[in-house]
């Protein structure tokens, strides 16, 4: 996805490669690592276990490696509620238990441990944040969510609704909740980016380490995300109900109060509708009019935090 960065350059290589990764940090010097890059498909980690072991721990212990050479001390992880698994209590705190069933939200967990290992040694400073469901499109419609082989579901939905494929597959209807099916908490993707600023600014502020949750606390089912896509583009969604899936949870959506608390972050784009009417027309659909709240985008932000700080736009590159 060379294309989708529209700002700072960007240096293209494997997390793995140790010497990619120096040059990369010495040739942009930049003052904090946000590290993103990871395999994270749960299915596949079954399958393909070797492989998120090997991209997904021992590229973080590169990329840590890399960022001590260059004394950077601020890292932001971007982590997973898969390290939770299958919730004790609801809604899911940073407190509950941790208790990955899949490689890889073992991966993430392992993650999270070795960045805690690591700045309890080293004196780094970590941010770890815990996605729930991320989805959604930017507002000004120059990025969109899409995979090969796609298997979110709101871009599902909106692919049956599309005709790109025949019909969005249901995984159980006999849950103990509202309407039988799953329950998520799902978080707009330019919400995810104000929070990895917030805490970027915290950390370099002073802040201390913390990991927290980004969800919103409501959670959404299938159903509703069907409903809703038919609503706001006024098309069908053909729909396939099928039996349960092995180790799918009824209900999965966060406590957000501990970002909220340390970090100021609220969720503004959230709701299911705004998620739909941004990701719509990435799929060739046309959307009922709403109007958006004014969410300040961040790579603006980020840029002119580096040029008011003296700097140029090389110090943001990044490698993945």
């Amino acid at each position: 996805n060379e294309r989708s960065v529209a700002w700072g350059p960007l240096v293209v290589g494997d997390i793995r490669d140790r010497d990619a990764l120096r040059r990369a940090m010495e040739t942009h010097r930049p003052t904090a690592v946000i590290h993103f890059a990871a395999l994270a498909y749960v299915g596949e980690s079954v399958r393909e276990p070797a492989e998120y072991y090997s991209t997904n721990v021992t590229g973080t212990i590169a990329v840590l490696d890399a960022a001590r050479a260059s004394s950077i001390e601020n890292i932001i992880f971007s982590s997973s509620c898969a390290t939770y698994g299958v919730p004790e209590a609801l809604p899911v705190r940073e407190t509950s238990s941790q208790n990955p069933i899949s490689p890889y939200g073992r991966t993430k967990l392992i993650g999270e441990q070795i960045i805690g290992d690591y700045a309890s040694a080293y004196g780094m400073k970590f941010a770890i944040l815990r996605y729930f469901n991320a989805c959604g499109a930017d507002p000004d419609g120059e990025l969109g969510e899409w995979h090969s082989p796609e298997t979110h579901l709101v871009p599902r939905v909106l692919m049956a609704a599309s005709g790109i494929i025949d019909a969005i597959e249901v995984f159980g209807t006999d849950y103990d909740t509202s309407d039988g099916t799953c329950v998520r908490d799902y978080i707009h993707v330019t919400d995810l980016a104000r929070a990895h600023l917030k805490a970027l600014m915290h950390l370099e502020g002073g802040g201390r380490s913390l990991a927290v949750n980004l969800g919103t606390g409501r959670g959404v089912s299938i159903k509703e995300i069907v409903k809703a896509v038919g609503r706001m583009t006024s098309r069908p969604v053909p729909a396939v109900f099928r039996s349960r899936r092995p180790g799918d949870p009824a209900e999965l959506y966060a406590d957000p109060g501990s970002a909220r608390e340390h970090l100021g972050f609220v969720p503004e784009l959230s709701d299911i509708d705004t998620i739909v009417r941004t990701a719509a027309p990435f799929f060739g659909l046309k959307t009922r009019p709403m109007k958006l709240p004014p969410v300040r985008a961040a790579a603006p932000v980020v840029a002119r935090r580096v040029r008011d700080s003296g700097g140029d736009s090389s110090r943001a590159g990044q490698i993945r």
